[in-house]
C-alpha cells in the first residue's frame, strides 16, 4: 500500500471522520462503519485533505485535465482544496469549479461558481463518498451541458465496497452507467488491512469484535474486489 494511502485512513481516524460502532445509513443498512467528511473543519485538516486527494488525482488520472469539479455542496470545499494542493505539489494550474443547488439570477448568475467549463475541457469530479451514485446522475447532465466536454473520472475519499442500487458497487455502476472512471482514495479493504490489531493514538481501531462485524457486513453487502 502506497504511504500516503495509509496516512490518510491514519488521518480519517485521528480527525474523528471514520469511525467504527454501528450506524444505520440512510439506507436502512446497520453498518460498522461510517465517514463522514463533514468533520474535516480546520485549516490544517482541508490543507492535508487535499494533498491526499491531489495524490491519488494524479496518481489515477495524472495532470491532463482542466477542471476539477465538485458537487453541491461538500465537494465545494474538496474541489478548492485539492487544486490549491495540485498546485503545490505539481505546479499545475486546475481550475476549480461547483454548482449551486439554485441558479443565481443577479451577479455572477447561473447554477456554476468558481471557473467556467468550456469547448474541450477535461474534468475530473470530486466526492468525499458515494453510496447510490445519485450525486452523479444530477452532476453528470450539469457538466455536460456546459460544451463538448470530456468527463475522464470520478475521485472519493473511500470506497465502501457495497452494493449500491444492484448486485455491484456504486462506484462501479458509475462506471457502466456513465462510461467514466471511478476511483477512491482508499478501500475499506485496505482501511481494514491498515487498522486491523493496530493502535492509532494510542487505541487499537480494529479489534477482533469490530474486525468480526466487518466480516459479517460485507458478507450480506459487499460486493467482488472490482476497483482499486
Amino acid at each position: 500500500m502506497e504511504q500516503y494511502k495509509q496516512e490518510f485512513i491514519e488521518f480519517m481516524v485521528d480527525c474523528g471522520v471514520l469511525k467504527f460502532g454501528e450506524f444505520t445509513l440512510k439506507s436502512g443498512r446497520k453498518s460498522p462503519f461510517f465517514m463522514n467528511a463533514g468533520l474535516y473543519v480546520t485549516g490544517r485538516q482541508l490543507k492535508k485533505l487535499g494533498e491526499y486527494y491531489a495524490k491519488a488525482i494524479h496518481d489515477k488520472y495524472g495532470e491532463d485535465f482542466d477542471v476539477l469539479f465538485g458537487p453541491a455542496y461538500k465537494g465545494i470545499p474538496l474541489a478548492v482544496a485539492t487544486v490549491m494542493a495540485f498546485y503545490e505539489l505539481y505546479g499545475r494550474e486546475i481550475r476549480y469549479c461547483a454548482n449551486r443547488k439554485e441558479a443565481k439570477d443577479h451577479g455572477d448568475a447561473g447554477i456554476l461558481l468558481g471557473g467556467p467549463i468550456k469547448d474541450g475541457d477535461r474534468v475530473v469530479i470530486i466526492e468525499d463518498v458515494t453510496t447510490s451514485g445519485k450525486s452523479i446522475e444530477e452532476t453528470f447532465p450539469i457538466i455536460k451541458a456546459q460544451g463538448n466536454v470530456e468527463i475522464i473520472g470520478l475521485m472519493v475519499s473511500l470506497n465502501r465496497m457495497e452494493r449500491g442500487k444492484g448486485d455491484k458497487s456504486a462506484l462501479w455502476e458509475i462506471k457502466e452507467t456513465y462510461g467514466i472512471d471511478a476511483n477512491a482514495i482508499v478501500t475499506m479493504e485496505e482501511v481494514t488491512e491498515c487498522l486491523y490489531n493496530k493502535e492509532v493514538n494510542g487505541k487499537i481501531v480494529i479489534d477482533d469484535t469490530v474486525k468480526a462485524a466487518l466480516d459479517k457486513y460485507y458478507e450480506e453487502y459487499g460486493v467482488k474486489k472490482e476497483l482499486s
